[in-house]
């Protein structure tokens, strides 16, 4: 793939955690065992990897920093690809949970490890499940003082944020100054706003409507944000019980999905957030 970062209509994210690492999970994903069970994010990661250099598209991947101690030569071979790295947080916890100060303390543990893996200049951060929202926006504050020039953690859907949040690239503007913040795309269907950009809803939907869904967004002068994560393209995802809301949004849709996710890269116009950033 060429590596090259140039201006590009949409972007294409990768959350680079483990298939286990689900936020509310419960005690048998809890922390605490994380280092016991079977790991997947390699393996998984390249084959992100291998799609994006056949389709070449260059990416952003929010690399968890817990990740990136254990395994820095795969965040080796993603620079080495030509790929932007961004921070996901070092524990896969969410904003509210964490309080300004932990928070803080999250966030500047997972760029040590970007960096002790070679990712120097860490600008762009997502929290883990979208999870910087009416609850958490002082989260943006905290970004701009650490040295964050983007933020992809608002969703415009209910739950995890709210419908009326923006759906394009936007300045937030905080106490220590501004933010880019950049919303993932969502779509309007039967009846109710859903993620089209990512998770069930992309993985649901066929590769024609995605590619539609993203001409009319760039029609309305916006980008479209897709986001995927390594585990979504496991051939033998593990399964474990889990409460049923999660259970949906874990492993709902998960056949064929890699398939369809080359139809889309195949055919859209993706590149970085950075290569967003320069043309907002």
């Amino acid at each position: 793939m060429n590596g090259a970062a140039s201006a590009r209509a949409n972007a294409f994210t990768v959350d680079v955690e483990e298939w286990f690492h689900i936020c509310g999970a419960g005690d048998a994903l809890a922390p605490e065992a994380w280092d016991r069970l079977p790991s997947r994010v390699v393996e998984t990661t390249r084959r992100v990897l291998d799609d994006l250099d056949a389709a070449n598209v260059r990416a952003t991947f929010f690399v968890l920093g817990w990740v990136a101690d254990r395994y820095p030569r795969l965040v080796a071979e993603i620079l080495s690809a030509g790929h932007e790295i961004g921070s996901h947080g070092y524990s896969h916890t969410r904003a509210y949970e964490l309080g300004t100060a932990a928070f803080v303390e999250d966030v500047r543990r997972s760029v040590e490890s970007l960096e002790a893996s070679g990712a120097a200049g860490i600008r762009a951060f997502r929290a883990p499940e979208w999870s910087i929202n009416d609850r958490s926006l002082w989260a943006l504050e905290m970004l701009v003082r650490e040295g964050f020039t983007i933020d992809a953690s608002m969703a415009p859907l209910r739950i995890v944020g709210r419908v009326d949040y923006p759906r394009q690239p936007h300045v937030r503007d905080t106490a220590a100054g501004p933010i880019l913040e950049v919303p993932p795309l969502v779509t309007r269907r039967f009846g109710h706003v859903m993620p089209i950009g990512w998770g069930w809803g992309l993985r649901m939907s066929s590769p024609a409507r995605v590619l539609r869904t993203i001409e009319n967004t760039n029609r309305a002068g916006m980008p479209a944000v897709l986001t995927v994560h390594p585990w979504e393209i496991d051939s033998d995802p593990p399964r474990v019980p889990l409460p049923p809301r999660l259970r949906f949004a874990h492993y709902f849709c998960l056949d064929g999905f890699r398939q369809r996710l080359a139809g889309v890269l195949r055919h859209g116009d993706f590149g970085a957030l950075g290569d967003l950033a320069v043309r907002h």
